[in-house]
Order: structure tokens, then sequence, then C-alpha cells
């Protein structure tokens, strides 16, 4: 299983960014996927989790109303729509994708990771 995130960027406080997390090598739509965030000097934190139908979703307190993430499992891809960023909000963020009916929520749960996609949110 190969994960490719993209789309961070630098955006200000206020902004919008959408990440995506493009699988390829299974059929995705079997896998429950993550975000994650880490930021410089802190532990990587969770942000939000899609079941592999997209029927139940958890969010982070720090995601709740900004952030929503959704999956096209067709295009075996799954989003991070990122509203009205916080400089806070600045960090590695990752996709992570476990093959599940689940919904995990915990790092240690999820077994293959994308390379990252930094989020800088100016002040």
């Amino acid at each position: 299983v190969q994960l490719q995130a993209s789309g961070g960027g630098l955006v200000q406080a206020g902004g919008s960014l959408r990440l995506s997390c493009a699988a390829s090598g299974v059929t995705f739509s079997n896998y429950a996927v993550g975000w994650f965030r880490q930021a410089l000097g802190k532990e990587r934190e969770s942000v939000a989790h899609i079941s592999y139908y997209g029927g139940r979703i958890v969010y982070a307190d720090s995601a709740k109303g900004r952030f929503t993430i959704s999956r096209e499992n067709a295009q075996n891809t799954v989003y991070l729509q990122m509203n009205s960023l916080k400089p806070e909000d600045t960090a590695v963020y990752y996709c992570a994708a476990v093959r599940t009916v689940r919904l995990p929520v915990l790092e240690s749960e999820y077994d293959y990771w994308g390379q990252g996609t930094l989020v800088t949110v100016s002040s």
C-alpha cells in the first residue's frame, strides 16, 4: 500500500486548504483512513478519521467545525478540507490507512503511512 499526501502549502490565518491522500496498490474502499499532524517539537496528534465506507467520522476537538474529512473511493482518495486555519494548525500532515471495518483513531492502529505534507499558516 502506498499513500501519497499532497495539498499542503503556505496560507494566511483564516484561509483554507484541501489536503489529498491518494492510495495505490489497494482497493481503498476496504481501508479506514486517518489524518494526523505533527508540529515542530511536538508529538504527532490525531486530526480526523473516516471509516472504509465513509459512514463514520471522528474529529479531534481541534478540528471540529473547521475541518471536513471525506473520501472518493472510486478515485482511491481521501480529502481533508481545512477552513478557518489558525497559526496553531501549522504542522506536517500525514495520512494513514488500515484495512478494517472499525474506525481507529490511535496512531498505533494504522498500518500504512504517507510521507506527509507541510501546512504553514501565517498570522
